[in-house]
């Protein structure tokens, strides 16, 4: 039977884990906030811009293929049931993603050519 000063020490160390991780991240996001308002003020700040067409293919990639690994792999464990929708949402939206990388590069480019 564990003693309970060790039962107390298990429980609080990842309370202390998720405060200290939290009070770093509220630093950090304070002095990039306090970065940008200074160079705002200096006039050197540029915005960064997102590619939305190259983040939808990056993301589409990932998703399709986790999707499809966790398909096949709870298809093998399970069968196909209502699990099964664990590794297929994944990969439908993965390859949604994938579907707009393209439309929207046919977009972009305006002659139709991707």
């Amino acid at each position: 039977m564990p003693s309970a000063a060790s039962q107390v020490l298990v429980s609080i160390i990842p309370i202390v884990g998720i405060v200290m991780g939290s009070v770093v991240i509220f630093f950090w996001m304070l002095w990039s906030h306090r970065e940008k308002v200074a160079m705002i003020e200096k006039g050197l700040y540029r915005p960064a811009s997102l590619d939305l067409v190259i983040l939808s293919l990056f993301a589409g990639i990932l998703l399709s293929s986790v999707g499809a690994v966790l398909t096949v792999m709870l298809s093998l464990l399970d069968g196909f049931g209502y699990g099964l929708l664990g590794g297929v949402i994944p990969l439908a939206v993965g390859i949604g993603l994938v579907v707009f990388y393209v439309l929207g590069r046919k977009a972009v480019d305006g002659n139709g050519r991707a």
